[in-house]
Order: C-alpha cells, then sequence, then structure tokens
C-alpha cells in the first residue's frame, strides 16, 4: 500500500517524464512549487517506490523513469481527466461538421485529427468488409492476360482485386457477366457473393455465357481473398519523432509493423467497449513492445463499426490522449449515426 505522499511524488515523477522525456531526480522535484517536502525524503520515497517496482534507475542518469508497472498504476489509479481548450473543442466541432458523403472520408478525417491533435500515430479501423453489402462492380480488362475487379460497397468503399484472364476469354463475355453480376448480387452481403454465385448465378451464367466455366474461374480467383478491416493512418511516422525511438534497432521493427495491416488488424481488433489501455509488454506484438496502444470504439446507433486507437512511446499523455479519444469516438459515432 503506498502512502499519499508516495502516490503525489509517483504522479509527479510520470507527469514530468511524460513532459520532458529526461530521467526525473529528488532535486528536480524538490524544486516545483506544488511539492513541500525536502528532497531527502523525497528521495528516500523514490527508492521506495524503486525498490516496489514502481520506478527503475537509468544507466547515464542519477533520476529515475516509470516502469510499465509505474505506468500501469499511473493510468489505473492516478490518471485525472484533462480540460481540452475552446479551441480545441472548436476544431473538433468543425472537423465532424464538414458535409461527408462516404464513410471512408470521415474515418480519414478522424485519423488526421487524432494524429494531429496528439503528435502521435493514429490508427482507425473502418467497419469490416465483410459486413457490408454489394453496390456495383466493374471488370477492366488491362491486358490480354490481366483484369482487374472494381467492387463498391454501400459504404462507398472501393475494393480492387487483380486476377488472371483464362485464354480465349471473350470481351462481350465479360460485359455479360458484369451485367448479370449487377442485376443479380446488388445490396448482398460482401461475404456471401462466393455461395450466391455457387447457388444462384452458376445457372444464369449457363444460359447466357457460352464459356460460363472460365467466367465462374474469374469469379472465383477475383473473390477468393478475404479483405481485412479497411486500416486508416494519421501521422504515421509521428511516432518515430519521439526521442525513445532515435535508436534505428527500436524505429525499424516499428515501422514495419505499422506497414502490415495483418499485424495491426490483429493489435486493434478488441470486442471490448469503453477505452483500454495496452503499455509496452502488455502488447503480444514485439516490435512495439516499447509502445503504448489505446483504443476504443465507435458506433453507428448501438452496432460496434470499428476502432480508434493511438500508438506512442510508453512516455505517452495518457490523461490528454484518454479526453480526446472519448471526444473524438463520439463525435464519430454522431456523424456516422446521421450518415447511415
Amino acid at each position: 500500500m503506498l502512502t499519499e505522499r508516495q502516490l503525489f511524488l509517483l504522479r509527479v515523477l510520470v507527469d514530468d517524464y511524460i513532459r520532458f522525456a529526461e530521467p526525473v531526480g529528488s532535486r528536480a522535484i524538490a524544486k516545483r512549487e506544488d511539492v513541500h517536502y525536502s528532497p531527502a525524503t523525497i528521495r528516500n520515497d523514490l527508492a521506495d517506490l524503486e525498490d516496489m517496482g514502481y520506478l527503475e534507475k537509468t544507466h547515464t542518469s542519477s533520476g529515475r523513469i516509470p516502469s510499465e508497472k509505474g505506468y500501469r498504476f499511473y493510468v489505473d489509479h492516478l490518471v485525472s481527466p484533462v480540460l481540452l481548450t475552446a479551441h480545441e473543442m472548436e476544431n473538433i466541432k468543425t472537423a465532424f461538421t464538414e458535409k461527408y458523403y462516404e464513410l471512408e472520408k470521415v474515418i480519414q478525417a478522424t485519423a488526421k485529427i487524432m494524429s494531429d491533435f496528439t503528435s502521435y500515430t493514429a490508427i482507425v479501423m473502418g467497419p469490416e468488409l465483410n459486413d457490408t453489402r454489394l453496390k456495383h462492380m466493374q471488370i477492366i480488362q488491362l491486358n490480354d492476360e490481366k483484369a482487374i475487379m472494381i467492387i463498391v460497397t454501400d459504404t462507398g468503399h472501393v475494393e480492387n482485386r487483380t486476377f488472371s484472364l483464362p485464354e480465349g476469354v471473350a470481351a462481350q463475355d465479360i460485359e455479360k457477366l458484369i451485367n448479370i453480376l449487377n442485376e443479380k448480387l446488388k445490396n448482398v452481403p460482401i461475404f456471401q457473393l462466393k455461395l450466391k454465385i455457387e447457388h444462384e448465378i452458376k445457372n444464369v451464367l449457363k444460359n447466357h455465357i457460352q464459356n460460363y466455366e472460365q467466367m465462374l474461374s474469374i469469379l472465383d480467383e477475383a473473390l477468393s481473398d478475404h479483405p481485412l478491416d479497411q486500416i486508416y493512418y494519421g501521422g504515421k511516422n509521428n511516432i518515430l519523432a519521439q526521442p525513445e525511438f532515435q535508436d534505428v534497432n527500436k524505429f525499424l521493427p516499428l515501422l514495419n509493423a505499422l506497414e502490415e495491416k495483418e499485424t495491426i488488424y490483429e493489435l486493434l481488433r478488441s470486442p471490448t467497449s469503453g477505452i483500454q489501455i495496452k503499455i509496452g509488454h502488455e502488447n503480444d506484438l514485439i516490435a512495439i513492445k516499447d509502445c503504448s496502444v489505446i483504443t476504443t470504439n465507435y458506433s453507428i446507433g448501438d452496432e460496434h463499426m470499428g476502432t480508434v486507437a493511438v500508438i506512442g512511446p510508453t512516455r505517452m499523455a495518457y490523461p490528454r490522449v484518454i479526453t480526446l479519444m472519448d471526444v473524438v469516438s463520439n463525435s464519430l459515432s454522431k456523424v456516422l449515426t446521421k450518415l447511415y
């Protein structure tokens, strides 16, 4: 059990380390106007906090820094909400009163707002594409061997699938194929397309297209991928500007991890509602063991739709980020509810 003084000193040290990114010593704390303890008293309490695992000493300084245990205690027990300035609230309000007509544009704007306001890397996962419905399909022939299928969903998302053309496929057959698909598959959930084609569209193609087996092979290849949630970044390189990541051995694995959508998908996808904070090694991914990840969900009505996340160093400005996450996710949910 920590004493009131130890709780106070732990909060002060974490706050100062977050602000200045420098190890904090007892003398520096004693000079603060809101501190009324002697350097010796502070030094003894900091030593006790270190013994209990809340603080660590660095090799290059006599000061101390928070440990992951210290950050976790700080987040769970010592963080208080902060007030955003009137100017910041006005900027957020303005950003979300823009007339958006597509879900993707709203989400992209959200990622930019979060990165601009936190100076960290922001990631927003859009709704799972498998939960959306087909609006329109198109096939464009690139050359004699390749073509691209363009799938437009009811959320405004555009998915491009490149596939191989079987030898001898006629352009008029491709045109017939697309006309049939757009007529029969409109408003069908994306994840049901292949099943619908197998059980219903197959017979229609057989009656209207001579080489219908070739058309079925085209569809099978073009629809074989299972798309991930759409992932939007804001300030992808912001985190690399933090002092912790000046070491190439730290920032290269992190940068590579941010480029892998499968990794980000697994990192952020969570059914848990509310704000979640994972600090350092609490994240399963080794590449972000020096980072904290704060996530929250947004919704349309009562339906969970996606995730807003901020990735920063463990020395993250937690109070500010938590406040921003709450304000921005609620604003995003309100816009999307009106849009849909």
